[in-house]
């Protein structure tokens, strides 16, 4: 976190999933990957923003709607724990399309709390928070 630009940044993360019964490591890393940087990209750039007066969205395309790209995300590991949990399904697999998601997000912005002291509840975590939560904006 850059204190004169507010800017935030996530240089290394490590993340670790229970995703029951691995069937293939490699499409399971990416796809747990994918879903880390993606929670990455909802703490710190993923705004929808409507206009007031219609009531629209006025970020409705990705022109102006700003995702996460290999540029924004640095140097994550990601494991997982081998657990055959039988209560999941006989063969102990568990769906992981959308768990790397989880706890991303959440993980960014306590960074950010410790970084800074401030706690931001509501996502993305730009700039202009920052400075208004020091009373400077």
């Amino acid at each position: 976190m850059d204190r004169d630009t507010g800017e935030v940044r996530v240089p290394r993360a490590a993340s670790v999933y229970d995703a029951g019964t691995i069937v293939n490591a490699k499409t399971a890393r990416s796809q747990l990957l994918g879903g880390f940087c993606m929670g990455v990209s909802m703490a710190l750039h993923e705004e929808s923003v409507i206009d007031a007066r219609y009531g629209h969205y006025v970020n409705h395309d990705l022109a102006g709607y700003h995702v996460a790209t290999n540029a924004d995300i640095g140097e994550i590991d990601i494991s997982w724990l081998e657990v055959d949990d039988q209560l999941a399904n006989p063969i102990g697999l568990k769906g992981i399309g959308e768990i790397g998601i989880t706890g991303a997000a959440a993980a960014v912005a306590n960074a950010y709390w410790h970084a800074t002291g401030l706690r931001i509840r509501d996502l993305p975590i730009t700039p202009d928070k920052y400075f208004r939560a020091l009373g400077l904006a």
